[in-house]
């Protein structure tokens, strides 16, 4: 099997506080992976630290079978790696297309994926030219997930991307990733189980900073146990 991403025993620390205390993910190239916690387990944190962010203390991020630990965040992203916060984090005095093109990592990645950018998300063709100040919620987050897609960009980490969203949009949401899937590795952190497990093909559970749990997520649908120990869901 062939991993993307590799995580290897992560320590991360915010100020004084050890956030992270050994958390392990594996990717497999192509799929969709859930990181799935209790709020504050430090799943956000795990995102931020593979990016550089957050950078870790102790152990190895791998990406692509180079170790990528210890670099600037930008280096970091400039080898494939896409990134949509969990508050979507538009620019809200930039018009859609603004938004989109400062996404660009080479000149000329916005017009190569424009075509398909507006495909997938055909509200946004319809208000280019609006300021992201005049997007819904919903909008906003279709917006921070097309930024991620301008480059070419082999993984995606994914922050609560249903996170304030009403069921109609969380449904169209979900079908622009499934979408997105076919071309990147995904890496999703979701509070929302039953999104999650309709998403996601693997799993990992962290638990108060260290990885609990992984597998397929087939398997932790099925485990209730597991879900009502570490998620807290019926």
């Amino acid at each position: 099997m062939e991993y993307i991403l590799d995580v290897q025993n992560i320590h991360t620390f915010i100020g004084q506080y050890h956030i992270l205390q050994g958390v392990n993910v594996r990717v497999l190239k192509g799929s969709i992976t859930a990181l799935l916690g209790r709020n504050g387990a430090g799943k956000t944190t795990t995102l931020k630290s593979i990016l550089g962010l957050t950078p870790p203390r102790e152990g190895k991020v791998i990406y692509e079978g180079k170790e990528v630990q210890g670099m600037r965040s930008f280096d970091i992203a400039s080898k494939g790696i896409g990134f949509v916060p969990e508050h979507r984090a538009i620019f809200r005095d930039l018009t859609v297309e603004e938004n989109l093109k400062i996404a660009e990592r080479v000149k000329g990645d916005y017009l190569r994926k424009r075509d398909f950018i507006f495909d997938l998300f055909p509200d946004l063709k319809r208000l280019i030219t609006l300021p992201g100040t005049s997007l819904s919620g919903g909008q906003q987050q279709m917006l921070a997930i097309a930024r991620s897609f301008v480059a070419d960009n082999h993984l995606l980490l994914i922050d609560e991307p249903s996170e304030g969203l009403a069921p109609v949009i969380i449904e169209s949401m979900m079908s622009v990733i499934r979408e997105l899937s076919k071309d990147s590795t995904i890496v999703l952190v979701e509070q929302n189980f039953l999104v999650a497990s309709r998403l996601a093909e693997y799993y990992v559970i962290i638990e108060e900073g260290r990885s609990v749990q992984e597998g397929s997520m087939k398997d932790l649908a099925n485990d209730k146990a597991a879900i009502h120990r570490f998620l807290g869901a019926a």
